[in-house]
């Protein structure tokens, strides 16, 4: 199977007729009407998007089958996913978290430091979460400064770590 790639997230039932409130992860949030079934990530469970419209900060939808109000609360929290092969191919430059995820974080000098284990976005930018051999990860931002080569084809990122990192004095209490 094609690897799966988390597109969506159902939210709380929106009025009595099934609609659910649903937040995206596409860069086009109308987009996951154009991607064909959505489906559970062990595939037991697919939903086709028969209405859309946008919401303040997300959007509301009706699912084929979903026809009550206690049939949308039942999909609250609920994840959706597509094969990563319906998905847009990605300009240069631009990744899918997934393509990403376990990918070896080397050094310049191609000295291992870890495996990105996750990107974070907490809405100042991109995170990269590098887990190394032992010890607690790095999260460090995803920028081209310090993530200045990501090579698909050879499994790896080149990390530059930050010489010092601004606020890493510790305060002094009085």
């Amino acid at each position: 199977m094609a690897s799966q790639i988390c597109v969506a997230r159902i939210g709380a039932a929106h009025g009595v007729r099934g609609a659910v409130k649903l937040w995206t992860f596409t860069e086009d949030p109308l987009a996951v009407k154009h991607y064909g079934p959505l489906m559970t990530k062990d595939g037991a469970r697919q939903f086709e998007v028969t209405h859309v419209r946008e919401a303040k900060d997300h959007l509301v939808v009706t699912l084929k089958g979903i026809a009550t109000r206690d049939d949308a609360e039942r999909l609250n929290g609920l994840e959706l996913y597509v094969p990563r092969d319906r998905l847009p191919e990605t300009d240069d430059d631009e990744y899918y978290h997934a393509d990403l995820i376990g990918l070896a974080a080397v050094n310049a000098d191609d000295e291992p430091l870890g495996r990105v284990v996750a990107i974070h976005n907490f809405g100042a930018g991109d995170i990269i979460e590098i887990a190394p051999a032992q010890g607690p990860t790095m999260l460090l931002p995803f920028t081209n400064a310090v993530v200045p080569t990501v090579d698909l084809a050879k499994g790896r990122v080149v990390i530059e770590l930050p010489q010092e990192v601004e606020g890493d004095e510790t305060p002094t209490l009085t």
